[in-house]
């Protein structure tokens, strides 16, 4: 028996089967309205998204809401209680819901409400799609480029509360722990706060951002992290991305580095790159190479920044959409506050809450009705009819309300929108740019892991791939001339009768030969090659190649796989990754 949650009577519940939600063409979806400028946006928003709904599907489907309470209007109705406990069954009943934005009560039991659903929930992947429509103002010269999913991490780091305030008996305990049992120094009378992250919270956030990125035919996932400083947390966070790839996703993954040593830049089909970038890094990558990056898997702080960040670039958190998520249940949400200075006014900017609507009807399977929004409203805003947020930066607009922006849209979307045609453009434009990207990574490979952030962690990365090699039996004469074709300054000798490889260079025919008066067209390669090689896995360090270089006294080693020569490394190689990169942390 509920107290104030009616469900409607018609409409069927979404299931989970098999591990997947199953959603009926007549769903039923939560709604909480929220407070301050929420009944206004709210209002807006449902109307577009049921008009969308019944224009893709011509009336096959339909959603049947059901208002759930949170917030102010829920204190009114459960005496004084802004997350009743019916609302969290309610949630997790229906499995998908939307909420506007919510008053977090003064002096109250909460820090946020917006934490505390996330954490009675376990809603642990908070999830933020940012991109640019024609006609939003932006700060940047090519907005377009930026169309980018943060997958941020809601339940661990900074965020999860661990905290001792200063001069509290808890403190002066954890403060005499850390410094006489674990011998850490710091200033007395120092706050202290704990930054948990763990294999599990970590793993399941990258999982999450994998799978929509393989459903959702993605380029790449980058993790996001500040690993070279704190090694044993944001650092751990990365190591575990990684595993989470190759244990998981082994057959649709590959790392940046395979995608640069092994397939020369050229993504193969159907496969996701999985980088990772340093998180302030990141954050001037964003402004000046927005388009390199497609999904951002990031743990909480990280991701709190990041987020709202990226949205200022294409419109900021007005019209920026996003999500709080488990393995199913998902809360969508408007990202900004209340603005209770314009509550009832019918004026503010619908567009957070609209498009988190969108997002969830992609999350249904109903990507034509998300489509539909998507277009329209770009159509609208192009057209110049905005609320006054936009209104203010775009010459010529055409101020209107609320309502009558939700007005517009619907008249767009019943009008003669070629759905087809968007989707089309939209899917031509996204292939186009990644031609692009990809063409530079292949003619220019160090000068676009230096303009996208890469920096080269092994040899693999910086080795010269498949390296030249020749029959033991070559007369010297004929690898010489191979050498000046090929513009290279050495060659791989093939196992001869001692069944050993061998490496040729300039150096061992000038020392060998040349100097000794020996005839190249007399001698064969397997008589001048250095033997045995020295070799090196694909995976080591820069660092350690180098000392390796220097205690054997050569200029150049050989990079092996499965015992079997990949790729040759120079000190010229070395010299040219540290200069551009400096050494890896």
């Amino acid at each position: 028996m509920t107290q104030h949650i009616q469900y409607p009577e018609s409409g069927e519940k979404i299931k989970v089967v098999d591990g997947k939600i199953s959603v009926p063409d007549n769903p039923v979806l939560g709604y909480v309205e929220g407070d301050g400028i929420g009944p206004d946006i709210t209002r807006a928003s449902m109307r577009i998204w049921d008009a969308a709904v019944e224009q893709a599907y011509n009336g096959k489907r339909k959603i049947h809401w059901a208002e759930l309470y949170m917030g102010e209007k829920a204190a009114g109705l459960y005496d004084g209680d802004y997350f009743p406990e019916e609302t969290q069954t309610a949630l997790q009943d229906l499995i998908v819901s939307i909420k506007g934005p919510l008053t977090t009560p003064v002096g109250g039991g909460f820090r946020s409400l917006n934490v505390a659903l996330r954490q009675k929930l376990d809603l642990y992947a908070c999830v933020r799609p940012v991109r640019h429509y024609d006609g939003v103002p932006s700060p940047l010269r090519k907005p377009e480029d930026v169309d980018v999913v943060v997958f941020r991490e809601n339940t661990e780091d900074v965020y999860a509360g661990i905290e001792y305030q200063s001069g509290s008996e808890e403190n002066r305990k954890v403060a005499k722990f850390l410094k006489e049992e674990m011998g850490e120094t710091f200033f007395d009378d120092a706050g202290l706060g704990v930054k948990p992250i763990s294999p599990f919270g970590s793993k399941r956030l990258v999982r999450k951002a994998i799978q929509y990125a393989v459903d959702n035919n993605r380029e790449s996932v980058t993790l996001v992290h500040k690993g070279n400083i704190m090694k044993f947390t944001e650092g751990a966070f990365r190591q575990w991305g990684y595993e989470v790839a190759k244990e998981e996703f082994g057959d649709v993954t590959i790392t940046e580095e395979e995608l640069y040593s092994t397939y020369g830049g050229k993504r193969p089909e159907g496969k996701i790159v999985i980088k990772d970038r340093i998180a302030d890094i990141i954050f001037q990558l964003m402004l000046l190479r927005p388009n390199e990056f497609d999904v951002l898997a990031t743990m909480n702080l990280n991701g709190d920044y990041l987020s709202d960040a990226i949205a200022a670039e294409v419109g900021g958190v007005g019209i920026a959409p996003g999500a709080n998520m488990s393995d199913h249940v998902a809360v969508f949400e408007a990202t900004h506050g209340t603005a209770p200075k314009y509550a009832n006014q019918d004026k503010v900017n619908p567009g957070s809450l609209l498009f988190s609507g969108v997002m969830m009807l992609d999350y249904l399977g109903w990507t034509e009705a998300a489509d539909l929004i998507r277009a329209a409203y770009q159509k609208v805003v192009t057209t110049g009819i905005v609320t006054y947020d936009f209104a203010r930066q775009i010459e010529g607009a055409t101020e209107v309300k609320t309502s009558q922006f939700a007005d517009a849209i619907i008249e767009q979307m019943q009008g003669r929108i070629d759905l087809a045609k968007y989707q089309q453009e939209r899917e031509e434009a996204i292939e186009h740019d990644r031609k692009v990207r990809e063409l530079r990574r292949v003619a220019s490979p160090l000068e676009e892991m230096i303009a996208s952030g890469r920096t080269p962690q092994s040899v693999r990365e910086m080795m010269n791939p498949e390296p030249v090699s020749v029959a033991a039996a070559t007369s010297v004469e004929d690898a010489m001339h191979l050498m000046r074709e090929r513009h290279i300054s050495s060659v791989i000798c093939e196992p001869g009768d001692d069944g050993a490889w061998g490496i040729m260079t300039q150096r061992d025919v000038l020392s060998r030969i040349i100097s000794a008066g020996r005839r190249p067209s007399d001698a064969r390669v397997s008589e001048v090659a250095s033997k045995p090689l020295v070799t090196v896995p694909g995976d080591m360090g820069l660092q350690e190649c180098a000392e390796k270089m220097s205690k054997e006294n050569i200029r150049r080693v050989v990079v092996v796989e499965n015992e079997r020569p990949v790729g040759i490394i120079s000190d010229t190689d070395i010299f040219a990754a540290v200069e551009q990169f400096g050494l890896p942390e």
